[in-house]
């Protein structure tokens, strides 16, 4: 009874999207994602736009993450002034570093030209992209001195992808880039061969169980 309920349920809420936001979500979907990303879909925001739809990934190396971030789409028919748009993607995308490389000063302006250089790679074009690149250290201390120190990256971000025909942008290339991204903050070798000339993080020393 509670599943035919939730079949109704899905059905009216189905009825009410608007075509441009089901056919961007349908695209991100059917996105084909290279070998080394697992994603699935996660529970979105409820507040930020009328529409939303939620992304969760993981760059996997045997049994530890060695990146990981969230990639969320909004829709607001009616437009929204601070995105320029009706669609926005909305971005958090974590690693851990070797110390030596968190103690880079130009490691967040390299990070912010990752974003921005995979969404140009790809030819996409886009409007008021924001965000922040974070680094933080940990230090381990009397019965967890043993530890080595650990930093991590995590950059955030959000950008109004361009609309195409019908007012649909082309999400499964925001995704392919986003994931581009999330490959290079994780270490992993350029996918492309044209590519080769990109440098990457390395890898983050220890395994950490997903």
């Amino acid at each position: 009874m509670d599943e035919a309920k939730d079949t109704e349920k899905d059905r009216r809420e189905a009825d009410t999207t608007p075509l441009p936001f089901r056919a961007a979500v349908d695209a991100l979907r059917a996105a084909r994602l290279r070998p080394q990303i697992e994603a699935e879909p996660t529970r979105p925001p409820q507040r930020l736009a009328p529409h939303a739809y939620a992304l969760e990934a993981a760059v996997v190396d045997g049994d530890q993450d060695l990146a990981d971030g969230r990639l969320v789409l909004l829709h607001d028919p009616a437009g929204h002034e601070a995105w320029q748009g009706t669609f926005r993607l909305v971005t958090l995308v974590r690693a851990e570093l070797e110390p030596e490389m968190a103690a880079d000063p130009l490691l967040p302006e390299v990070c912010w030209s990752w974003l921005t250089g995979a969404l140009q790679a790809r030819g996409l074009t886009y409007g008021e992209p924001s965000g922040t690149v974070t680094r933080a250290s940990s230090h381990y201390f009397g019965g967890l001195s043993a530890r080595p120190a650990a930093s991590q990256i995590e950059i955030r971000a959000s950008w109004t992808p361009r609309e195409g025909l019908g007012g649909v942008p082309d999400t499964a290339a925001h995704l392919a880039s986003w994931c581009d991204l999330l490959a290079q903050v994780a270490g992993l070798p350029p996918a492309g061969p044209g590519d080769a000339s990109v440098v990457t993080l390395p890898q983050r020393r220890g395994p950490q169980s997903r």
